[in-house]
């Protein structure tokens, strides 16, 4: 990491004082973009720049047929370039107006990746029972992300549960429910944009909110997920609320 995370005291201070600036519902235009990542990094999630969109449904970067455009980092160094510094991630928003970031995920927080259906319904029935829901980002091709505690930094390395056991950034289509995101795993952070017209990855619920435990909320988030599918395996339509 190419910042020390300090504890929560630390991390409430800066997140307070963002906080008597602007709200990330003032997202607009290149002021709204930094003060969002900013409000981000003061919440602990480890930023990096990303690619973004370009002319024709494809990516900035250099590849031929990128399999994620606008929605992977811009350097293969990502883990170790990823911060909450607040002069770095200035530099880097400054001099790439038009570059999305990714959050890298297993160092301070997880991610818990929904289909949007299951998301919403989630979300409503988490709140409804009182449960603490940290941040949550809604993106436009049809996810919904919860941000998290991450799993934790075991004594043992050998004891980190790899992200490929859930999914991993560029396979991710083989899992069409839940996809948990930790250690060697990234998600876009808000605001990012999308190939497509007015595609984005918004905040739901902003980074103001403390991350909660993630087992808080698995449960809720597996059956949501299930019904999800099964309805989607069955040609069904997605059940309605009682």
């Amino acid at each position: 990491m190419s910042a020390t995370f300090g504890d929560r005291s630390g991390r409430q201070g800066r997140l307070s004082q963002w906080l008597r600036g602007r709200r990330p519902k003032e997202a607009a235009g290149t002021d709204g973009r930094e003060a969002l990542l900013l409000a981000a990094a003061a919440a602990d999630l480890p930023l990096a720049p990303a690619a973004y969109p370009a002319p024709g449904y494809r990516c900035s970067c250099d590849r031929v047929g990128c399999p994620t455009p606008a929605r992977h980092p811009v350097s293969f160094a990502w883990q170790t370039q990823s911060t909450t510094d607040r002069a770095q991630i200035e530099r880097w928003a400054r001099h790439q107006p038009q570059a999305n970031f990714i959050t890298a995920t297993g160092m301070t927080h997880d991610v818990l990746d929904v289909p949007l259906q299951a998301g919403r319904e989630a979300l409503e029935r988490l709140l409804g029972a009182d449960v603490e829901v940290g941040p949550v980002a809604e993106s436009d091709d049809g996810r919904m992300l919860f941000f998290t505690l991450t799993r934790g930094t075991p004594e043992d390395e050998d004891e980190w549960w790899p992200c490929e056991l859930d999914c991993h950034p560029e396979t991710m289509d083989e899992h069409p429910g839940l996809r948990w995101h930790c250690r060697g795993s990234y998600v876009l952070v808000p605001p990012a944009r999308l190939p497509g017209d007015d595609q984005q990855v918004r905040w739901v619920r902003g980074p103001e909110h403390p991350l909660p435990d993630p087992l808080s909320l698995l449960e809720t988030l597996t059956d949501a997920c299930a019904r999800y599918t099964g309805a989607e395996h069955q040609g069904a339509a997605w059940p309605l609320r009682h």
